[in-house]
């Protein structure tokens, strides 16, 4: 399968590349949001992202996640805002994006004098720094080197008949290609583990994947509830486990050649869950309070892009990672079209196929990656959630073995 264009990415010094060549503003605590805010405002049409973690207590979690963020490939320079009496390690934040490569400057508000004194210097250095990234090298990036994530949200009872396989035959052929595809969601697994086991790349690998299943269910049933939204139920949902299958079929049919967390990067191209329930006792509440959050934990693992599958409907784009929105309601495409990149109701109406949408999301994707604006994106959607989690390292079961990449 040959490309229509040649893609060119953004090279950074780790060997990586981004496809898009951004400028990150990151407030250190809640405290320095509104400043962040403002700015990064101003630019908001130039490629000026604002992300950041509102905690003032440090979170080992938060700190590795703003680490890979700030340093992903599609960042090309990073403006750190802190008030100065917060827990977060901003030095050591400063240090692995400089260390990257990467042009970066922190802006300490109590230091700085205040608000406007620190907007007015914070403006000034993006200015430079915008014109310097036009500098930034391109180079050709092949479909092995893409890193993409999908999610579900705002799923009604289409979605699991349309969208959500139709982004599978999109994996498979990316997966087929080299690339990395991660789906996630663990606690909207549950029921699907022995099935997801089978396709391991090999035994200790589907040991890990049901463990890791078991964990969501045990964290749910201590909350006492589900990941199931009143919205699911109002679509047409009517179990955990039909929302279950529905969100298991994004990861298609090739063999799952790895499980990570959020943080971790693929070491190879194949297709990968993504372990977002917290590990140890249950302490923060929900696993993830809302969509963004699970798409910042995709990125954080390197995602160039995210494919996102609604039925109900769902505007949200994303900070630093182009979003494409695939619908699965053909009624909610007519109402929200102008939300949506990809139409796979038209499954339901019988004008295309599975293997037609699925192709289509893969060009689609191809065509995100050379360039082209999601409707996210177009929209000026840049959404981003961070709170607290803990998690335990990886071990050696969760990564393929070399000869198993891709398989």
């Amino acid at each position: 399968m040959t490309l229509a264009t040649e893609i060119l990415g953004y090279a950074r010094t780790d060997g990586r590349k981004g496809i898009r060549n951004l400028i990150v503003v990151a407030y250190l605590v809640e405290c320095a949001h509104h400043v962040a805010l403002e700015i990064a405002y101003p630019f908001r049409e130039r490629g000026v992202h604002l992300i950041g973690f509102g905690g003032c207590y440090p979170n080992e979690y938060a700190d590795r996640m703003m680490r890979q963020l700030c340093t992903h490939p599609n960042v090309g320079g990073v403006l750190l805002v802190s008030l100065g009496c917060e827990s977060f390690d901003r030095r050591g934040l400063a240090r692995a994006v400089r260390d990257s490569g990467r042009p970066v400057e922190t802006l300490v508000i109590q230091e700085e004098g205040g608000t406007r004194k620190t907007v007015g210097q914070g403006r000034a250095w993006i200015e430079s720094t915008l014109a310097a990234l036009e500098a930034t090298l391109r180079q050709p990036i092949g479909i092995d080197e893409l890193v993409v994530g999908t999610i579900c949200g705002g799923s009604d009872a289409t979605s699991g008949l349309t969208a959500n396989p139709a982004i599978g035959r999109a994996f498979d052929l990316l997966v087929a290609q080299g690339a990395a595809a991660i789906f996630e969601e663990t606690g909207e697994l549950i029921g699907c583990e022995h099935i997801m086991a089978a396709r391991a790349s090999n035994e200790a690998l589907g040991g890990v994947l049901l463990a890791a299943v078991e964990k969501a269910a045990r964290y749910y049933t201590v909350l006492g509830h589900g990941s199931f939204a009143p919205g699911n139920a109002d679509g047409g949902l009517t179990t955990q486990e039909e929302k279950s299958m529905g969100a298991y079929s994004k990861s298609g049919s090739s063999h799952i050649s790895g499980l990570i967390k959020p943080g971790d990067v693929p070491t190879t191209g194949g297709l990968y869950l993504l372990d977002v329930v917290p590990d140890g006792e249950v302490r923060f509440g929900f696993p993830n309070i809302n969509d963004n959050a699970e798409i910042a934990e995709l990125i954080a693992c390197g995602s160039h892009l995210i494919l996102f599958s609604t039925g109900r409907g769902s505007v949200v784009g994303s900070a630093i990672s182009p979003v494409i929105k695939v619908c699965a309601n053909p009624e909610t495409f007519q109402r929200m079209g102008d939300d949506m990149d990809v139409n796979a109701g038209r499954i339901l109406d019988g004008t295309a196929t599975l293997d037609e949408v699925g192709r289509e999301i893969y060009d689609l994707t191809v065509a995100t990656a050379q360039g082209s604006q999601t409707a996210s994106e177009s929209l000026g959607h840049q959404e981003f959630v961070l709170t607290y989690k803990s998690f335990d390292p990886i071990g050696p079961a969760c990564l393929p073995l070399p000869a198993q990449a891709g398989v």
